[in-house]
């Protein structure tokens, strides 16, 4: 049975394994939302989020915008191949509407499944 947990296990945690991620990244985008990844040795998908605040000034919106990616890799890790990932989002993320901020993850999730097939 597949527990759909976002726990320790499933985030990137220390600078060093953002770093790693940031140094030989395979890119994948949508108009607003950028995930970078890479491939890693335990099968455990991990996340990291930078969402930054030139690019999303209320951090209202930053606090939204994270709940949407963290609760869509939540629901979509376990289809994902073993991925190391950060998502980045672009200027105008926080003028979406949730439902479109997950319609654009949606997006990007079924392009990695698929290039790595």
């Amino acid at each position: 049975m597949v527990t759909y947990k976002f726990n320790r296990e499933s985030r990137l945690l220390t600078p060093g394994q953002f770093q790693a991620v940031f140094s030989k990244a395979l890119r994948f985008g949508s108009s607003h939302i950028t995930i970078l990844i890479i491939s890693n040795k335990d099968k455990q998908n991990r996340l990291g989020l930078a969402i930054a605040k030139k690019r999303v000034k209320l951090a209202v919106q930053r606090n939204r915008i994270k709940r949407q990616i963290r609760e869509s890799f939540r629901l979509n890790q376990y289809n994902l191949p073993g991925v190391d990932m950060v998502v980045m989002v672009k200027s105008g993320t926080d003028k979406l509407e949730n439902n479109e901020i997950n319609k654009q993850l949606e997006k990007i999730w079924r392009k990695i499944i698929q290039r790595h097939k």
